[in-house]
């Protein structure tokens, strides 16, 4: 079965919940939303228990077998996370996941999440999942889409903005979803809902100096790599976790790859990825800077990656450190080679 866009964060709620869910999406908080409903549907059912594969090189598929298999010492029904950040499982996986939605485990839901896709991940697997439970593609809303979006999101939370209001925060945020969510709760932090002029939220953008994921990404993106590594202090000295952090930055680096590797860059950022025309300058600077070809971001990639096994104890060093560095690969390429060997 698969749920428009607007429609799948009430879906999980209504009747039981299937046994696979496949979540796909580019866009981290609608990605995020729509997971946490299932969890929050699957917990309120009984669902008492949550195991999380992350699917890394090197794989082994057979481990969704043995969880299927293997008996729940904790509670009679479980929720496992299938994370598959490519949306594009080998041979073995298509073939586990298609195993799997022929005969789903008894009391098991299986939720897969993916960060990129595109139609041409639809494959026969996603076939099998959208027969056996439910797949949806979340799609951000276009720009001509967005003002509807940002206005029923603030609806949600009690608040009645203006046309002014509503076209602030989507320029100011250039489209980024994240960034408007972010902008509303802190307006929900500071006071009950009613009428939203355009002049407080001007206030509230004015005398907040919290530093945050996307400044932080975008002064890497923009060549200042003193802003993006002050901005990265700031956080670790706010008790943020680094994990989090990772997710949007690595879901830019994946949009500055592809960016690099399409034939016509002001064609891609425009149409593909409806780009505001700041956010198309800032990753045409970018992208001017680490030279022709995609070599410069598949690097930094793998090093995200890299420093996500740090932060989650997989592997030994300091992933703030290495975060420090990335930030000024990404800001200055021409010491990316030199940042590498000393991460080595």
């Amino acid at each position: 079965m698969a749920i428009r866009r607007d429609g799948f964060p009430r879906a999980p709620a209504e009747g039981e919940l299937a046994s696979v869910y496949l979540l796909a999406g580019e866009e981290p908080l609608l990605l995020q939303e729509a997971a946490d409903a299932v969890r929050a549907r699957a917990r309120a059912s009984g669902y008492g228990e949550r195991e999380v594969l992350d699917v890394e090189s090197g794989f082994d598929w057979n481990a969704l077998a043995r969880s299927a298999a293997s008996l729940s010492l904790f509670a009679s029904r479980r929720l496992i996370e299938l994370r598959l950040p490519t949306g594009k499982p080998d041979r073995d996986g298509a073939a586990a996941i298609t195993e799997w939605c022929e005969s789903p485990a008894p009391d098991t839901v299986l939720l897969i999440t993916a960060m990129q896709w595109s139609r041409k991940h639809e494959g026969a697997w996603v076939q099998e999942v959208q027969r056996a439970g439910v797949y949806q593609w979340l799609r951000a809303p276009r720009l001509d889409e967005l003002p509807a979006w940002i206005r029923a999101r603030m609806r949600a939370r009690g608040f009645a903005p203006d046309d002014d209001a509503v076209a602030l925060l989507a320029s100011r945020a250039e489209g980024n979803l994240l960034a408007i969510a972010q902008e509303i709760d802190k307006l929900a932090m500071l006071r009950e809902g009613g009428p939203v002029r355009a002049e407080e939220l001007e206030s509230l953008g004015a005398d907040n100096a919290i530093y945050d994921v996307f400044g932080l990404t975008d002064a890497a993106f923009a060549g200042d790599a003193g802003r993006a590594l002050r901005m990265l202090n700031g956080l670790r000295a706010e008790g943020e976790d680094l994990i989090p952090m990772l997710g949007w930055l690595l879901n830019q680096l994946d949009l500055a790859l592809r960016l690099a590797s399409a034939p016509d860059f002001a064609t891609a950022a425009r149409h593909e990825y409806n780009f505001w025309p700041a956010r198309q300058r800032l990753f045409a600077g970018a992208l001017k800077r680490a030279g022709r070809g995609p070599a410069h971001w598949e690097r930094c990639l793998a090093w995200c990656a890299r420093i996500d096994r740090m932060a989650k104890g997989r592997e030994a060093g300091d992933p703030w450190r290495e975060m420090e560095r990335l930030l000024v690969a990404i800001a200055q390429p021409r010491c990316a080679e030199v940042l590498l060997q000393r991460a080595a």
